[in-house]
């Protein structure tokens, strides 16, 4: 289904008119190039792109692009990866690091089992990755791409230009929303792009003289609980899908936190893939969110020694301690209370 398909077929149609279609937007020249071994997913992600107000600058299938490093990118590139070869993987690093230089986004889909090698070769240009995306995600993914529109590109549009920018991204964002809750395996938990950036601050609970105190007495850092005990908290949390519907109690960002604290004090090494597992939400929303809380200060990607193809996730020290910290309390108050 199109986006015009779409608006027609819904009752909110006049949410999502503006007056300005995406044809009369050539002062944008925002090209995309798309590469996808699947024919059908190839016309799909076309028909998504012309409908948002890209225009086409390449069309193909991966080996196009694996064989194109003389072209160029394009503004955009749009790039479904299901299945990683060493191949692969050397072109997805290049592809990575032009991208990077050249200011082009980067949307990537891929599959659980190929997600640790992909986001292992993506490291320089600050790409959306999607897992197994419905088409719903993957134009919330143009909306956010729209969004993230360099301010030297918005700077060169007309006035009229700038404002269709702004309503095309909203409208394109939107749809894609509601695509997404449409869809029985969405609404595990509200997307990212609908949280309160703040939600992930650290700055909330203390403030003013506090900070200047921290500042001038340094406190010593709590110890991380044992990870024992942060194991069988988590497998309680877990344990709540048996009696009630899990959506009830979708937290990703509080079960990765958790899991990271158990790893660091196993001293253990958490995988991409293993973290949107213990996330308790589809990978591509585990994906976002991690990619939240990372801007956030809260996690951070640490590279494999031994095989620069390969990344893992860890918290930050200031996340660290806002844990331990956490857990000192809690055995506190349990004492207390005792």
């Amino acid at each position: 289904m199109s986006i015009a398909q779409f608006a027609a077929f819904t009752d909110v149609a006049q949410d999502f008119s503006y007056g300005a279609p995406a044809n009369d937007m050539a002062g944008l020249r925002l090209t995309i190039s798309l590469f996808a071994d699947r024919a059908h997913l190839r016309d799909q992600m076309r028909e998504d792109a012309e409908g948002a107000g890209f225009r086409m600058s390449e069309v193909g299938a991966v080996d196009l692009l694996l064989a194109g490093a003389a072209r160029p990118l394009g503004d955009v590139v749009l790039l479904d990866c299901p299945v990683v070869d060493a191949a692969t993987m050397a072109a997805l690093v290049q592809l990575d690091i032009r991208a990077a230089q050249a200011g082009a986004e980067l949307v990537v889909s891929t599959s659980v089992g190929a997600l640790d090698d992909v986001f292992g070769c993506l490291d320089q240009s600050n790409p959306q990755i999607l897992v197994a995306p419905s088409r719903a995600e993957r134009l919330i993914a143009l909306g956010q791409v729209m969004a993230r529109m360099p301010a030297r590109r918005v700077r060169e549009l007309s006035e009229e230009d700038r404002i269709v920018l702004l309503r095309l991204t909203e409208q394109v964002t939107q749809i894609g929303e509601r695509l997404d809750r449409m869809t029985p395996a969405a609404g595990v938990a509200t997307p990212v792009s609908q949280r309160d950036p703040a939600a992930f601050r650290f700055d909330g609970a203390r403030s003013g003289q506090a900070e200047v105190e921290d500042r001038l007495v340094a406190a010593p850092r709590p110890q991380l609980p044992d990870p024992r005990m942060v194991r069988r908290l988590i497998r309680q949390r877990q344990m709540r899908a048996r009696f009630f519907d899990a959506d009830l109690f979708a937290d990703p960002a509080w079960d990765m936190l958790l899991d990271l604290t158990a790893a660091r004090a196993e001293q253990s090494r958490v995988s991409v893939t293993s973290l949107c597992i213990a996330s308790g939400v589809p990978p591509t929303t585990a994906l976002r969110w991690i990619g939240q809380m990372t801007e956030a200060g809260l996690l951070q990607r640490v590279e494999d020694e031994t095989d620069r193809r390969r990344a893992f996730i860890t918290l930050t020290e200031k996340a660290a301690d806002s844990m331990a910290g956490y857990f000192v309390e809690l055995n506190n108050s349990a004492q207390r209370m005792g």
